[in-house]
């Protein structure tokens, strides 16, 4: 059998948020409880309720055993460690041993079973209940050791006073780390009452050791971060305790719901002081922390998709209503005028995500939008602002450390049925770059000159008669020999007539050039000395590229009304 992974969820709605604060409640309620007993009566009780799960048994440290059937699972439990795992039971598909942690020690664990493996948010909610009654038998512990010495009140008054304030500390951890969850009061909310209840410097951070909320005197400024391999050893140093460790002057606790580690809270302690009572609180900071972590990942994870749906749908066509409704649901104002931008390009690698991020990094510095999708090679955005595209452009090679990067932008949207068109565009224009071998640019579709007034013709026979009357038998020389002449004769008008300029864009040597050129004079019979000839060669050269371009550009008008379903 094969190991669970505990995933986050994928999505934290308000009926798994709502669970979740049950859970806290019903920590509390295991607190409060008069024994052991009702404590794990409550816990095996609430294990149907959130997962399709039966319990096995709760399988006590030192041997007790409180199941609802006689097992015998001392040597299998052995086995599992402290983090817990699967266990073999016959005629069960799936089953599972939770450890029982406590903040101070492990109480044994909680075994359930299953026909069919439960999910990923049921396995997270299962684990926060181990916790929860681990934590609630410690604090059982605690209240049994201050009954068993009231009855020596003579001779240990003191160590009982010393049990009822550790009790009453306790009770205090719980009740403020909870009043935190369940106000939402974040990373900086869990921080400042970790500070409060230890009374030393907090630190949270994320996976990667980037500092997100710090509590108390003394913030480093800036503060250090470790290298990525100590970072990652200390990180998988802390997962095999299960338990806050020590790291230098800092006590550390990671925030992690079964293996994927969303963050960390330091307890910042150079002298040592930290006690019991502290490590407590560290701990219940850190199950805190897990869950606003995994629901802020969450809801982000739900912004991000609902963006990229809107975006897709503007770009393949979609009714005005329901775009409008999914950007309000964003907070987004689509009625403002927008252009589509695609974007091309990459950095030292390859790597199509680097140029996403570094596309989103520019367009919000630029700024020039904030809706944008991946498709394919491609980063295509839909900018609400008229931004000065070169410099999106530049900032778009700066974040991706440098590279390459070249973009093209659509013709204003006024309405939601424009932005298919303008998406178009755009991407003709990309596809005349490449077909020109024009030098990497921001390009808008509003300046593309001669191109823009062949594209828009609605007829293309005309276009390419006089295409096949001024270059045909040079398209066709290329065709038949696999040679260049078509493009030595786009360079060569392109840059008027200079020779140095024409063979170093060919990368040829200037005799080569000169004898394409009297090539060119033979097969065509046009004198290219003759300016009204040259022009229409030109025109007949870049009539040529825009049907290239055309020809390699999904189907749809460019100039006209948008389409209304979808194009793709």
């Amino acid at each position: 059998m094969s190991a669970p992974e505990l995933e986050i969820p994928h999505q934290l709605g308000r009926g798994l948020l709502s669970t979740m604060r049950s859970l806290l409640v019903l920590g509390q309620l295991m607190t409060e409880s008069t024994g052991e007993r009702q404590i794990l009566d409550l816990a095996m009780t609430a294990v149907p309720s959130l997962a399709r799960c039966r319990v096995v048994g709760i399988e006590q440290a030192g041997g007790a055993t409180r199941s609802t059937a006689t097992v015998g699972l001392g040597e299998q439990l052995t086995g599992v460690g402290a983090m817990g795992g699967a266990v073999t039971l016959q005629d069960v598909v799936w089953a599972w041993a939770y450890p029982l942690g406590g903040p101070l020690r492990d109480y044994g664990f909680l075994v359930v079973a299953a026909d069919a493996e439960p999910n990923s948010e049921e396995q997270f909610l299962l684990r926060a209940l181990a916790q929860q009654t681990g934590s609630a038998l410690a604090n059982r512990q605690l209240h049994a050791q201050e009954l068993a010495t009231a009855d020596e009140l003579a001779t240990v008054n003191e160590r009982l006073r010393g049990t009822v304030e550790a009790l009453q500390r306790s009770m205090e951890i719980h009740a403020r780390l909870t009043a935190v969850a369940v106000s939402d009061e974040g990373r900086d909310g869990i921080a400042r009452a970790v500070h409060e209840l230890t009374g030393l410097p907090v630190a949270i951070e994320d996976r990667y050791g980037n500092l997100r909320a710090w509590a108390g005197p003394n913030q480093p400024d800036p503060y250090p971060k470790d290298p990525a391999p100590r970072r990652e050893a200390l990180l998988r140093r802390a997962q095999a305790a299960g338990r806050p460790i020590r790291e230098g002057g800092t006590l550390v606790a990671l925030a992690h719901p079964q293996g994927d580690v969303l963050g960390v809270i330091c307890l910042v302690d150079p002298g040592g002081s930290a006690g019991e009572h502290e490590v407590m609180a560290l701990e219940h900071g850190a199950t805190i922390l897990a869950m606003e972590l995994a629901r802020v990942r969450s809801l982000a994870e739900s912004e991000l998709r609902i963006r990229r749906d809107l975006v897709d749908e503007l770009l393949t066509g979609t009714d005005e209503e329901s775009a409008l409704a999914r950007a309000t649901a964003l907070g987004y104002d689509l009625q403002r005028p927008h252009r589509v931008v695609v974007v091309e390009g990459h950095g030292r690698s390859k790597d199509n995500d680097a140029l996403f991020q570094a596309v989103r990094h520019a367009a919000r510095e630029e700024p020039a939008g904030t809706l944008l999708v991946a498709r394919g090679a491609q980063v295509v955005l839909l900018a609400d602002h008229e931004a000065d595209w070169e410099s999106l452009r530049q900032a778009v090679i700066r974040d991706l450390g440098g590279g390459t990067a070249r973009i093209t932008v659509g013709e204003q949207c006024s309405a939601v049925a424009d932005f298919p068109r303008s998406y178009r565009q755009a991407r003709l224009a990309m596809h005349l770059l490449q077909t020109a071998e024009w030098d990497d640019r921001a390009v808008r579709f509003d300046d593309l000159g001669v191109y823009r007034l062949l594209i828009g013709n609605e007829s293309l026979d005309e276009v390419e008669r006089f295409v096949e009357r001024w270059i045909g038998p040079l398209l066709a020389y290329d065709t038949q020999r696999s040679a260049d002449l078509v493009r030595t004769l786009t360079h060569y008008l392109d840059r008027g007539g200079n020779y140095e300029a024409t063979a170093a864009a060919l990368i040829v040597h200037r005799n080569t050039l000169k004898y394409r050129l009297q090539r060119i004079r033979q097969i065509t019979g046009h004198d290219l000395s003759d300016p009204e000839t040259c022009f229409n060669l030109q025109l007949a050269t870049r009539a040529w590229q825009t049907l290239t371009a055309l020809r390699t550009t999904p189907t749809g008008p460019v100039g006209g009304p948008a389409p209304s379903g979808r194009t793709d």
